[in-house]
């Protein structure tokens, strides 16, 4: 992907401008196009088809994770990054149960913002700081808390995971990145990519908050 096209979603106009400068002299980063409101980003993603969305959570008319929830379902290839002043645990969790590839606050530095950015294109996940906490410890340590479903394990793997889908696994629940996985297990990025897929396939699941919950249901780690 030479250059990675945004949208941006926020109902602030001095925010999306903030961003807009922040970008405009980043080489390989554009910004095509804007939306106010949660409705008005649907229509301009079905419009543009860019790669990637950024998008607040508090917005008129839809708010972001309904955003991000729905364009799961309709635009597969678009890329999510919820951009929000806000980390409390709640949103966080309904992001990551929305399908969002990325979870950054606003209070976060340009070279964090443009690094996010950079992973989430490239096919990975972003999600910052005491964020990343929250993740883990809701959907990896097992500590479910309210927001979260309870799960009933089994003992049995019916999947047949290979050694090195268990490894992948294990990789991607702490929330590392193709190209992280690569370089762990000394594989083409490629590769990772494809391990990547064949596991959430044979897992039937769509995003890291089932992944998440079927590989602590099934206990396959």
């Amino acid at each position: 992907m030479s250059v990675i096209n945004v949208v941006l979603a926020d109902d602030h106009v001095l925010v999306r401008d903030g961003i807009k400068a922040l970008l405009e002299d980043q080489d390989g980063i554009q910004v095509i196009d804007e939306a106010s409101n949660g409705l008005e980003a649907l229509e301009v993603i079905k419009k543009q088809k860019p790669h990637l969305l950024i998008v607040d959570i508090r917005m008129p008319e839809m708010n972001g994770i309904e955003v991000v929830q729905k364009i799961k379902e309709e635009h597969i290839n678009v890329k999510t990054l919820v951009l929000s002043m806000h980390d409390s645990e709640e949103y966080v969790v309904k992001a990551i149960q929305a399908g969002a590839d990325g979870y950054l606050l606003k209070g976060a530095s340009k070279e964090e913002f443009l690094k996010a950015l950079n992973s989430i294109a490239g096919g990975g996940k972003y999600f910052t700081g005491d964020v990343s906490a929250i993740i883990m410890n809701n959907f990896v340590s097992g500590n479910a808390t309210a927001t979260a479903p309870k799960i009933k394990k089994k003992a049995k793997d019916p999947f047949n995971l290979t050694k090195r889908e268990r490894q992948i696994l294990e990789l991607v629940l702490q929330l590392k990145n193709n190209k992280d996985i690569a370089e762990e297990l000394d594989i083409s990025k490629r590769t990772a990519e494809v391990h990547r897929f064949n596991l959430m396939k044979k897992l039937e699941v769509k995003n890291l908050m089932e992944l998440s919950n079927k590989a602590k249901e099934y206990q396959l780690v």
